[in-house]
């Protein structure tokens, strides 16, 4: 029975995975047709990449406007190259465009097949209709709004995930030194994903002290200690236990032993922080580091939004407003600090108010520029949003959480452009982390993920414009 089902598993991951190169086919085909030239951030990436595949590697060749390193042009060329020698192509037709772009089409096929291996190492198979569940799962997130646009264009996005991804599953795996390996490759395609490397560290720790945090719990009862009791006690108990943790040696080293890998790689990074002097390569004037708080609060909007099936119910609204009514006083203070850090930290980058071809110019201009106010008045969503999704979260161990949330501040709140692309990689960790929800609410949130796409893709092919000072077309994009 249970080998009829994982045969009919695989029957279904195949049938998905078919369709969906596809379909991505036939949309890679129309934006070839669409798009001759390079478009947005292409204008940087594809010359360099043509330049490597032309094998001109000097740093004299490389252009100051590219901000990250050069993984995504070292694998191209690693990809394209074995054409020329293989087929006899020449390096006009391996270097081109499309061939270019196609990179990020096979890129977006191995992050299919990843998720589906994520999911069925993350989540428990313990029932026949969790097979349907995993599969639905990876289909949604590998056409997640955001990151399967940018799988058509010459950009960091597909490459970074699929790289930060088998990173997280070799974490899960156990085998650490490829993890961190793996880790390094993402971190050449962007320089942030060294937080999620950490993040492959910080998931073992979670694991060792999550063990040590059961032991220490089943003891007591044992004991039959007293409960402390207060609005506070967990949070000292758990404080305490993290204090008596880290002052044993024979923990701290078994520790040290386990993360090693990791702790070599935040080494280089440091190294090359101080060698380059900063994160960011070449031009650094339009990315300053800056604490941007709402960024976390612009996050938990946008995984609301493209969460909605499993984070708004009836149910949830209502155990939120009992929440709020039972803790007052706590809620009235979260609330004064969030209206002090959107009051204080507020920052908006200059390409945010001058290139209209963002969505989020669009949010920006007609939800926070139209009325002052409204930043403010989004206070309370932004609360609901955050308490959401640590709710889905609950399944989690306490430490896997503070792990996770620590990643996600250090990666969203020193970027001062607000983005939809910095959003990508922590929400689709967060999505494979929370339990499997319902089919039903599976086929809702993938209904509303396929009718997004078609949207933007209907948009961005169809309905372009033109700057008055310049005769390029413009389309629209995330």
């Amino acid at each position: 029975m249970g080998a009829g089902i994982a045969q009919l598993e695989g029957y279904y991951f195949s049938a998905a995975l078919s369709c969906t190169f596809l379909v991505s086919c036939l949309l890679f085909s129309a934006f070839s047709r669409a798009l001759r030239e390079p478009y947005m951030d292409e204008i940087f990436h594809l010359p360099q990449a043509q330049r490597y595949c032309e094998g001109h590697f000097s740093l004299s060749q490389w252009d100051p406007m590219i901000t990250t390193l050069p993984g995504l042009y070292l694998v191209s060329v690693g990809v394209v190259k074995p054409a020329h020698w293989i087929f006899g192509w020449s390096e006009h037709v391996v270097c081109s465009i499309g061939m270019l772009r196609f990179v990020n089409l096979l890129f977006s096929v191995g992050n299919f097949y990843l998720l589906y291996l994520l999911f069925r190492k993350v989540q428990p198979r313990n029932k026949a209709a969790s097979s349907v569940q995993r599969i639905l799962s990876t289909l949604t997130l590998a056409v997640f709004p955001t990151l399967y646009f940018f799988n058509f264009l010459y950009y960091t996005e597909a490459g970074s995930m699929f790289f930060m991804l088998f990173a997280y599953l070799m974490c899960l795996y156990g085998n650490h030194k490829t993890s961190a390996l793996l880790g390094f490759c993402g971190f050449m395609f962007r320089q942030t994903n060294i937080i999620w490397a950490v993040f492959c560290a910080g998931n073992i720790i979670a694991q060792k002290l999550t063990e040590a945090w059961k032991t220490e719990l089943q003891k007591k009862k044992e004991e039959r200690l007293p409960f402390i009791k207060g609005p506070f006690s967990e949070f000292r108990k758990i404080l305490q236990f993290l204090l008596a943790y880290s002052m044993s040696f024979k923990t701290l080293s078994m520790l040290v032993l386990l993360t090693w890998p990791y702790s070599l790689l935040v080494f280089v990074f440091c190294a090359f922080v101080i060698v380059n002097g900063g994160i960011v390569v070449g031009d650094r004037s339009s990315h300053e580091a800056c604490l941007h708080f709402p960024q976390l609060f612009y996050f938990f909007s946008f995984t609301l939004f493209f969460s909605f099936p499993h984070l708004l119910s009836r149910s949830k609204i209502k155990t939120f407003f009992c929440l709020v009514w039972k803790r007052k006083f706590q809620f009235f203070m979260l609330t004064l600090v969030c209206l002090f850090l959107v009051w204080k930290f507020t920052y908006v980058h200059k390409y945010l108010l001058a290139d209209n071809r963002h969505y989020t110019f669009y949010v920006w201009k007609r939800v926070f520029q139209r009325y002052e106010i409204m930043k403010y008045l989004l206070v309370p969503i932004y609360i609901f949003a955050g308490w959401s999704i640590a709710d889905s979260l609950k399944s989690k161990s306490i430490f896997w959480n503070l792990m996770f949330f620590i990643c996600l501040f250090m990666v969203t709140v020193p970027q001062k452009l607000l983005e939809c692309r910095y959003f990508i990689l922590p929400y689709v960790i967060y999505r494979l982390n929370i339990p499997l929800p319902p089919t039903s609410r599976l086929a809702c949130e993938l209904g509303c993920y396929a009718i997004v796409n078609f949207l933007t893709f209907y948009i961005f092919l169809n309905k372009t414009f033109q700057w008055p000072n310049s005769q390029d077309i413009q389309r629209f994009m995330w």
